[in-house]
């Protein structure tokens, strides 16, 4: 995954089209979290936490917060952080669906 994205990113810094598009990936495997942002920078949060969009720092923070705090499990936090960046942040609502990945082969 992070050659990939550190592909991806150079594609997007020298492409003409990608260039101009503004926009954020998240990347997620087993061992990595990568935030592909739109300048083609690849970021990889030191606690394995990132978020993006309009309530993203709202979630980002209940969802340190929830980790270091809490015992809750991974997808227990995605939704406790998505609730409280809802009721803080006017563009984002509590209409949350959470999928899991079975990453085992």
């Amino acid at each position: 995954v992070p050659r990939a994205a550190t592909a991806l990113a150079k594609e997007w810094r020298t492409d003409r089209a990608l260039r101009r598009l503004e926009a954020m990936i998240v990347t997620v495997d087993e061992s990595n979290t990568l935030l592909l942002s739109g300048t083609g920078d690849v970021i990889a949060p030191s606690d394995g936490i990132v978020a993006i969009g309009s309530g993203g720092s709202y979630a980002l923070a209940a969802a340190r917060a929830l980790v270091a705090h809490t015992e809750l499990s991974a997808t227990q936090v995605v939704r406790e952080a998505l609730g409280i960046a809802a009721d803080i942040c006017i563009y984002s609502n509590r209409s949350i669906l959470v999928e899991e990945l079975d990453c085992r082969t």
